[in-house]
């Protein structure tokens, strides 16, 4: 048979209860001995029925092993006691340093901007003199920095547009060039049409040339036309 998993909680049953008790107290007692035998350890085990009776189990002598570990628990608190105190005072002490700086630099700031330097003596403001000129000198350098990238930076765009407006002029004069030569052409298409058109014999024009003043003028008449 399989057995099923108990259910960890009290049980109600003074009989299941107390004989469950007898049974895992044995078990119990059982591995506290395997322990100190097989790993050789000092084990010490008490344990207190519901209705107060005592239980315990030492390797060696369960008195010595209590006094044990009182010892070990004062020490381990002795010195977890020591270090938090430690600790706390080195936070505090940290804590009044950074305020202290912190009261330096707001000072220091409001020097830079000229205010509060009623109290200044001739060298601090040398000082602080010296400190704004070298500020400026660094901040003038960064600045010429950035226009020299900004520089160059427009510089290779100007390359690349140079670049695009040549293949643009290029593409431009070889559809110049195409546009020229269809329109020779098609000019001397139409003057030839023209001349052929001239010169054709199915031609009906008439010309009439008449030298002489205007008074001898005769009508000229077709010999085919007789007069009345």
């Amino acid at each position: 048979m399989v057995r099923g998993k108990t259910q960890m909680k009290r049980i109600e049953n003074p009989t299941s209860r107390q004989v469950t008790f007898s049974k895992r107290r044995n078990g119990l007692m059982k591995k506290a001995f395997e322990l100190s035998i097989l790993c050789d350890a000092e084990v010490a085990l008490i344990v207190f029925s519901s209705r107060g009776r005592l239980y315990e189990y030492s390797s060696s002598s369960i008195q010595e092993t209590i006094e044990r570990y009182r010892n070990h628990t004062r020490i381990h608190n002795t010195q977890t006691t020591c270090e938090s105190a430690e600790n706390t005072q080195h936070l505090k002490e940290e804590a009044e340093n950074m305020m202290k700086k912190i009261d330096l630099l707001e000072t220091s700031i409001q020097k830079l901007l000229g205010e509060g330097l009623g109290s200044c003596s001739i060298e601090e403001l040398q000082k602080i003199e010296h400190h704004l000129e070298r500020s400026i000198t660094k901040i003038r350098a960064k600045k010429t920095q950035v226009f020299r990238e900004q520089i160059h930076q427009l510089k290779e765009k100007e390359k690349t547009l140079v670049a695009e407006n040549g293949m643009l002029s290029e593409k431009f004069v070889q559809y110049g060039n195409y546009s020229s030569k269809a329109e020779k052409n098609n000019a001397k298409e139409n003057i030839g049409k023209a001349y052929a058109d001239e010169t054709s014999p199915s031609s009906d024009v008439e010309t009439e040339l008449f030298i002489g003043l205007p008074e001898t003028r005769t009508r000229r008449i077709s010999p085919n036309l007789t007069t009345n």
